[in-house]
């Protein structure tokens, strides 16, 4: 949403404002566990521009007619995925209401394997994600996932994060924050993967850190605390710009348009 915002919003060669209309034109909205939103299905892209804006109380057009508003879209997006896990249809070892959390990261090894007597496909980088009619999951669980949310439900954030590095300790967390991701169903010390470590008795970790991962699990932190970011991005003409041609009125909006 971001970027059609700025595009929307440039001073120079701004987009046309039917680009908005456009873009939630392919939107697929629908129930998953429970949960009526606007579905994708890794958590990232509910989580990016709320990064930068504040979409509590402002409505487009798409958003009206659902009658919430982007912030809460993303609350039920996260819920969803927490339930979905809990549920976990299939079986990945260590899921539940603490472990759980799908969106792009890094992973193992792209290869297939039998796992529990079940032949199953692992993947290096992959857009990981569970919504309605996509399902990405290869037992893979980034940290971000849940740290990216945390405005949207703290109650169920916070709490995952604690439950993944208690659980996990040191080879999961290291003094610059959580490891991109890890997976609790590869514990074969003799897999060679393209990254990371296999630690008997606890699963695969990665040994990197990357900063696209990181930075939403601190910024929405900040946002959580005090909307340190979201606040400030609330003074840029491009922002409010964008915004208006987009159609969103309301909340901090009103006047601004």
């Amino acid at each position: 949403m971001i970027l059609y915002v700025l595009a929307l919003g440039s001073p120079t060669f701004p987009a046309d404002c039917t680009a908005w209309q456009a873009f939630t034109s392919t939107y697929k909205w629908g129930a998953f566990y429970g949960q009526e939103h606007v579905n994708f299905a890794p958590l990232f892209g509910h989580q990016y521009s709320h990064v930068w804006i504040d979409f509590r109380g402002i409505h487009d057009a798409y958003m009206r007619g659902r009658g919430i508003d982007y912030f809460e879209n993303s609350r039920r997006a996260t819920l969803a995925q927490r339930a979905s896990a809990m549920d976990n249809p299939k079986r990945w070892r260590d899921y539940s209401g603490g472990i759980w959390g799908l969106t792009a990261s890094d992973g193992p090894k792209d290869t297939t394997m039998i796992i529990y007597g079940v032949s199953r496909r692992f993947h290096t980088y992959w857009a990981r994600g569970a919504a309605l009619g996509d399902i990405r999951d290869d037992g893979t669980i980034a940290p971000t996932a849940a740290g990216g949310s945390i405005p949207f439900a703290p109650e169920i954030t916070i709490a995952a994060l604690g439950a993944q590095r208690m659980r996990y300790g040191d080879d999961l967390f290291t003094r610059y924050g959580f490891m991109d991701a890890f997976n609790p169903a590869l514990r074969d010390t003799t897999l060679v993967t393209r990254r990371g470590r296999t630690v008997a008795g606890k699963g695969w970790f990665d040994d990197n850190q990357l900063g696209i991962d990181q930075g939403p699990i601190i910024t929405m932190i900040a946002n959580y605390r005090n909307g340190f970011v979201c606040e400030r991005m609330k003074s840029s003409p491009y922002i409010v710009r964008g915004l208006c041609r987009a159609g969103f009125n309301g909340g901090w909006l009103d006047g601004k348009c």
